[in-house]
């Protein structure tokens, strides 16, 4: 009951935080405090916005999205996935909270990604209805993703955290290089899905902060003015600059958790739909196998 509490007073912070902002975007108070571009007084983040956005941005997401994807091709023609038998005993290692936490945020990052690379290629899609659609979406979709990221944050903190079974992990790279099935040293979560959960919750974070301070353009953070003296159109050239690079680490690793989840590891996605794991933990997350087992669950 008091998870469910938590996502309502998540769901209402987050209302009150959209009533609170009360945008004035055609309003005469657009960007108020705006400093010449590159001028005596200004934090000179107009020439680095304009230069990272016109020779960087969309390269760095255009390897992305080719360069991972081509990665994982590679390793699954040459490695090839791991494929273990269904039919051994099971163990109930997601709950019905955790399941629809997790399917909510993934369900947001199935539309938040790609509708962000429509944003970031706006030209080469002409701009127009497309990219205007996609941006609304864009926005709509953080708003469920806004409202489980704490409770997600809560839920798996303790399993996230780093330990040395994980420099062993790194170590080997979870053996994915290997077509053997040798025996992983893990717990709950392998290095490679805490470092996926601390970049999916800070990230997500930076990215949710950040990205609303561009959608409503003229967001009233006065607070962060007297900390930083950025003027208004600084706070928001920095913020795409936060937003753009975050994203770089965010949809690698959002491509990376697909991969392992749906193609790496046969079957592997079913363990957070039905909330079964199998005896396949004995070899991917032989730390957590063996304390299950001693607790007679395996």
């Amino acid at each position: 009951m008091r998870k469910y509490v938590t996502m309502i007073i998540a769901a209402l912070s987050l209302a009150s935080v959209a009533f609170a902002t009360e945008s004035q975007i055609w309003g005469e108070m657009r960007i108020q405090n705006i400093l010449g571009y590159d001028k005596e007084g200004s934090t000179h983040l107009g020439p680095l916005f304009t230069m990272l956005q016109h020779q960087y941005f969309a390269w760095i997401f255009l390897g992305v999205l080719i360069g991972v994807p081509l990665a994982f091709f590679i390793h699954y023609k040459i490695i090839g996935p791991k494929v273990f038998p269904h039919s051994a005993k099971k163990y109930y290692a997601f709950n019905l909270y955790n399941r629809i936490i997790h399917q909510v945020a993934a369900v947001s990052f199935l539309v938040i990604v790609p509708t962000g690379f429509i944003i970031v290629f706006g030209d080469f899609f002409g701009g127009g209805t497309l990219v205007r659609m996609a941006k609304n979406l864009h926005g709509i979709f953080t708003i469920p993703f806004t409202i489980v990221v704490i409770p997600m944050a809560l839920m798996w903190l303790k399993e996230a955290l780093f330990n040395l079974d994980d420099i062993k992990w790194f170590m080997i790279l979870g053996g994915y290089l290997s077509k053997e099935k040798k025996p992983i040293l893990a717990g709950k979560f392998n290095a490679g899905q805490k470092m996926w959960y601390w970049v999916a919750i800070l990230g997500g974070i930076t990215m949710i902060l950040s990205g609303a301070i561009m959608f409503f353009l003229d967001f009233k953070m006065q607070m962060l003015h007297d900390l930083t003296g950025l003027s208004q159109i600084d706070l928001l050239r920095a913020a795409a600059i936060i937003h753009n690079v975050m994203g770089f680490a965010v949809v690698a690793l959002f491509i990376t958790h697909v991969y392992m989840s749906m193609f790496a590891i046969k079957g592997a996605v079913q363990s957070i739909i039905t909330g079964y794991v199998e005896e396949e933990v004995k070899i991917l997350h032989s730390t957590w196998y063996k304390k299950l087992k001693d607790q007679g669950k395996f």
